[in-house]
């Protein structure tokens, strides 16, 4: 197919602070290779988010950029925040753009796939044996939760006296929501799901039990559900995380579950994540998708940056909110032929291992999807004959 090929939707790209520029950068490289060569070719817009957005306008996130995100069919976002911004009033900080992003576009299900690829097994702090094979899913409940409940503020007692409060408060509508997504993800793996939660002293963790089970019950029987505390999971996922398939659990612990897991993994660089609204009446269904690494202040602008966790966020894009199994493949095969040749960004490199720039490693990720293609291309022409 050629690159004038029709779109296949619209895509905000919103690259944020940091490394989110030098990052999405690469993951923009690997869009056009796929525009020119495999006829899948999206209508990109650009945008600002957190402390860019707040030099620009003052805020965030202008309503000008929401009203874009709520009309794409996607956004794919770099990163937010840094310590230029660390003194601004709480309500412009830059991290409250992405929170307004996730709650406006009603992103509740947030997916953080943790799997270590063969040639990094050994980058992980932990043993080889632990982690070598690991392939997890974890999902978040997104937008409700501690993050989002009411009432919630600092409150003056006097006498030099203060009180913090945040409510965990969950219904059993978003209980069962963000559970049938990490059901139906079961369906298509393993088959299995952890539910994570503290019913032991919590009433919205046993509420958070009883309703998973009573979802599992009435539509989920084939896949088999099991149950476990937080803080033992967190245990857990560093002693045997590969007894994992899927994994749910609320906002405030999947967002401490989930970057456990991605250390598992060797680093905060290879990470992706997809965050997924409702699917509409026609299946469509606004969607975010984000290296979960932060904005990495202290490297911006110095082009060493992994751009891998960007460019497998848009290959979850591509599967995701296109439907484009086969590609998404290709390009997480691509991504893993990458580092089996020993080509590294700082953040994974390994002793005899070659050291190349965030340009670099997009380059290989591109040149490598060619040699796949070509082969791929090969094999369907020996079958023909």
């Amino acid at each position: 197919m050629s690159a004038t090929a029709k779109s296949l939707g619209t895509v905000l790209c919103l690259p944020g602070d940091g490394i989110g520029p030098e990052v999405m950068a690469e993951a923009r490289r690997v869009a056009e290779w796929f525009a020119a060569t495999r006829g899948v070719r999206f209508t990109f817009t650009d945008g600002l988010v957190g402390g860019a957005a707040y030099d620009a306008s003052g805020a965030p996130l202008t309503d000008a950029t929401m009203a874009q995100a709520m009309a794409a069919d996607a956004v794919l976002l770099g990163a937010v925040g840094g310590p230029k911004w660390d003194n601004l009033e709480f309500k412009v900080k830059p991290e409250r753009g992405l929170l307004r992003l996730r709650k406006d576009m009603e992103l509740f299900a947030n997916l953080r796939p943790a799997l270590v690829y063969p040639a990094l097994a050994e980058a992980s702090t932990l043993k080889h044996e632990v982690v070598a094979g690991l392939d997890i899913m974890i999902v978040r409940e997104l937008t409700g939760g501690v993050y989002f409940g009411e009432p919630r503020g600092i409150t003056d007692l006097g006498n030099g006296q203060r009180r913090g409060v945040n409510t965990q408060v969950y219904t059993t509508a978003e209980i069962h929501r963000v559970a049938r997504v990490a059901f139906d993800i079961a369906r298509a793996r393993g088959k299995r799901v952890c539910s994570m939660e503290k019913a032991n002293v919590m009433e919205s963790g046993l509420l958070w039990r009883e309703e998973v089970t009573k979802l599992h019950a009435a539509e989920y029987t084939d896949v088999q559900l099991s149950h476990m505390y937080a803080d033992n999971g967190a245990m857990q996922l560093v002693r045997n995380p590969k007894q994992f398939d899927v994994i749910v659990t609320d906002n405030l612990f999947g967002d401490i579950l989930s970057d456990e897991a991605s250390m598992l993994t060797g680093s905060l660089g290879m990470l992706p994540s997809a965050s997924l609204g409702a699917t509409d009446a026609k299946g469509k269904r606004r969607a975010l998708y984000e290296p979960i690494h932060g904005s990495a202040p202290d490297i911006a602008g110095k082009g060493v940056a992994n751009p891998l966790a960007t460019i497998l966020s848009f290959a979850m894009m591509l599967r995701y909110s296109f439907g484009l199994g086969a590609e998404a493949d290709l390009l997480d095969r691509a991504v893993g032929a990458v580092l089996d040749t020993g080509v590294r960004t700082s953040d994974i490199q390994q002793a005899g291992k070659k050291l190349v720039s965030t340009r670099e490693m997009g380059e290989a990720v591109v040149d490598t999807l060619g040699q796949l293609a070509k082969a791929g291309g090969s094999k369907q022409m020996a079958g023909a004959h």
